[in-house]
């Protein structure tokens, strides 16, 4: 009989027990064989913030945050290692940062303006200015 064993590292555990219960909990599971030592092969970012994850200058896992003022809104994106956002409080991915950022607003809106990396408030269209100087 097979076994499956989930090991999750300690910080998932502390936002487990401190999400509340309008909270949406993202968990990705990479299959491979614990005997053998086989890993999945890592994703390849595709689409709009491939370029930018190539580059080193996004990676998987960054915290991307936006709040309107004025409309009394805020959100919370993680990028994927494929590339795509996962956007709090939606159960889909969203290829693109507008398509996310859509998601939030309610509007059709540019997200790479409106998009900021957690920490050092870069937004994607700085990220991407970045990038076409290099």
């Amino acid at each position: 009989m097979a076994t499956l064993s989930i090991h999750f590292d300690p910080a998932v555990i502390a936002r487990l027990t401190s999400a509340s219960g309008d909270d949406t909990i993202h968990v990705t599971l990479s299959l491979g064989s614990g005997s053998d030592g086989a890993t999945a092969s890592p994703a390849i970012p595709h689409g709009p913030l491939a370029a930018l994850m190539q580059a080193g200058l996004l990676k998987p896992d960054t915290v991307l945050t936006f709040h309107q003022r004025r409309a009394n809104r805020s959100g919370r994106a993680v990028v994927t290692a494929d590339g795509q956002l996962i956007v709090d409080g939606h159960s889909s991915v969203f290829p693109s940062p507008s398509k996310a950022a859509e998601a939030v607003t309610g509007n059709v809106i540019n997200g790479w303006t409106l998009w900021h990396v957690e920490g050092d408030g870069r937004t994607l269209d700085e990220l991407r200015r970045e990038l076409d100087a290099q």
